[in-house]
């Protein structure tokens, strides 16, 4: 299992998901940890009242930047939840993996907690950097936050710094398109 899997990860808002919109145009395939998640969360809406009430379901949808606020802001919520939603989330990425090991070429899995949870077998890895004060700014504008809000969200994952050693490829998007694009092409071009 996952003999052609490339891990991606990052930190928050290093643009993973950009990076892997650009490695699609070389015909690389992804599994998209966050987007099982979603799905996940919205088709366990009763669960997720359940375990942390209510208020953080609305029309058969989980408001997950309510429940963010709650999961960033407390350890015991957040744990809860990575209980209860990262097998699901395992369980589904196994069973597309499997699909694509079938073709027998390099492909992504997009997993943000990929260094922090150490919860997949996969000996590559590509890492998206963007140096903390990077990071901040951009949450701030993504997430219409605070510098506090935008902290205390980074503060819920492994230091960017902190990862670096533990890649296999690092691409750096720390300036434009075509700096990140001409960083997707060095990798892609490392991978086959």
């Amino acid at each position: 299992m996952f003999k052609y899997a490339i891990a991606l990860s990052g930190g928050i808002a290093t643009g993973k998901s950009t990076v892997a919109s650009l490695f699609s145009l070389y015909g690389f395939l992804t599994i998209d940890a966050d987007k099982i998640a979603h799905t996940i969360l919205d088709q366990n809406t009763y669960t997720i009242s359940e375990l942390f009430g209510e208020q953080y379901v609305k029309n058969k949808k989980v408001l997950r930047k309510e429940l963010g606020k709650l999961i960033f802001s407390n350890s015991n919520e957040k744990e809860k939840l990575e209980n209860f939603i990262h097998p699901l989330i395992k369980e589904q990425i196994i069973k597309k993996a499997k699909v694509f090991e079938e073709q027998k070429k390099p492909y992504l899995i997009e997993i943000p907690l990929f260094f922090e949870k150490q919860n997949y077998p996969i000996e590559k890895s590509i890492l998206v950097y963007a140096p903390r004060d990077i990071q901040i700014k951009r949450v701030i504008k993504r997430d219409n936050c605070t510098k506090t809000e935008a902290i205390q969200k980074l503060n819920n994952q492994l230091n960017i710094e902190d990862k670096k050693p533990l890649a296999t490829y690092i691409i750096e998007n720390t300036k434009n398109l075509k700096y990140l694009q001409n960083e997707v092409e060095r990798v892609k071009n490392l991978l086959l």
